[in-house]
């Protein structure tokens, strides 16, 4: 399997977590040292993998809300054998994001190790 197509497909496990509310899911998609950051509001928010484990925990799922889905890979580039970047879009309503996600191969397999979102309403 190429390498586009794995990330590919732990992006699909991202989107099918993120709409599920699904931690179990994310702990797979995440690494453990992941890194989640936005400073849409002028207010730098930079959280952990536990720290966004709970928020995701906490909050109604886009499917319990049978909220429409609306996400997508808008790129997606294999840097090198170990690094990997992908820019997704997805929504959790109201807010609409755009996602700078960085990859990194590990253990066989590639994992989220850092997000950088942005979000409008």
């Amino acid at each position: 399997m190429s390498d586009e197509t794995e990330l590919r497909a732990v992006i699909a496990d991202y989107f099918e977590a993120l709409y599920h509310g699904d931690v179990a899911k994310f702990r797979q998609v995440l690494h453990p040292l992941v890194r989640l950051t936005s400073a849409t509001d002028g207010v730098l928010v930079n959280l952990d993998l536990e720290t966004y484990m709970g928020m995701v925990a906490g909050r109604p799922s886009p499917a319990s809300r049978n909220d429409p889905r609306d996400e997508g890979i808008l790129s997606i580039a294999v840097s090198s054998p170990t690094t990997a970047h992908a820019r997704l879009k997805d929504i959790y309503v109201p807010k609409r994001f755009v996602n700078e996600i960085t990859f990194v191969r590990i253990d066989g397999r590639w994992q989220v190790i850092a997000k950088v979102w942005h979000f409008s309403l």
